[in-house]
């Protein structure tokens, strides 16, 4: 019994302290977002890595979750004459769910864990305290650029996959199910209301401030050479898998009750 106290208060810490420190370099990344000079190059650059870089992955995938969800749908559709009623149920769970999450998935894997791997690396080979010896801070020059891009651009690649996955259903529905052209743009855009929208990209951007912190604080913090990037790499990409799916289960719960 005491041996289950002291793992439970041990992972309560760790929680704790895990808690509060990247609520802190949230905090201290909205600070140094605000103060001069901007540096527009840097932040350019992050955003081309991080949002036209990441376009194929995300048309690959986007695209046959449109076409699972509209097979998937048909299936049970079918058999009660209602095949109509399926674009609605592709574009209003893709733009709500589907579209946001799984985006946020895919950017975590690739460029937070990418994100990691870098500032790990500059962190176990001194750079990181050399911008400080030399003054310069470190979230000011290598946090506030990933952080603005990936909030700028997280929402984007989320409009870009709603599109993607509303076209995969399409194609299914129009040449596989038998709708017609007209029949499938009204079911679409009929009943998608600005709620639908707006929720999906209000969660892309609370992903991206988590995948952002998750990752840039998990390299800041890198020990041990090569072997502590890794583990903390793999560490980034698990934290940001699961506070992704947390958080929109929770917001998914938020708006059901506020709307």
């Amino acid at each position: 019994m005491k041996s289950v106290v002291e793992k439970f208060g041990k992972y309560a810490i760790n929680a704790v302290t895990y808690t509060g420190g990247t609520f802190s370099l949230f905090i201290e990344t909205l600070f140094w977002i605000a103060v001069p000079p901007f540096r527009p190059r840097q932040i350019y650059e992050q955003m081309i890595r991080i949002g036209v870089d990441s376009l194929p992955i995300c048309t690959l995938t986007s695209f046959f979750i449109g076409v699972v969800i509209a097979f998937q749908s048909a299936y049970q559709m079918l058999k009660v004459g209602a095949q109509m009623y399926i674009p609605s149920l592709v574009s209003i769970s893709i733009t709500r769910e589907i579209g946001p999450v799984l985006t946020a998935l895919v950017v975590a894997g690739r460029v937070g864990a990418a994100i990691t791997a870098e500032l790990g690396s500059m962190k176990v080979t001194e750079q990181i305290d050399a911008l400080e010896t030399l003054a310069a801070p470190p979230v000011k020059y290598l946090i506030a650029p990933r952080f603005i891009a990936l909030f700028t651009m997280l929402p984007l690649l989320t409009v870009y996959a709603d599109f993607i996955g509303i076209c995969g259903g399409y194609l299914v529905s129009v040449y596989k199910l038998g709708l017609s052209h007209s029949l499938y743009i009204k079911m679409t855009f009929s009943p998608l209301v600005l709620k639908d929208i707006f929720t999906g990209l209000f969660k892309s951007l609370v992903f991206s401030a988590i995948i952002c912190i998750v990752a840039c604080f998990e390299g800041m913090r890198v020990e041990g050479g090569a072997e502590g990037v890794g583990l903390a790499t793999t560490r980034a990409v698990v934290m940001s898998f699961i506070l992704t799916i947390v958080s929109d289960a929770l917001f998914t719960v938020l708006f059901y009750f506020i709307t």
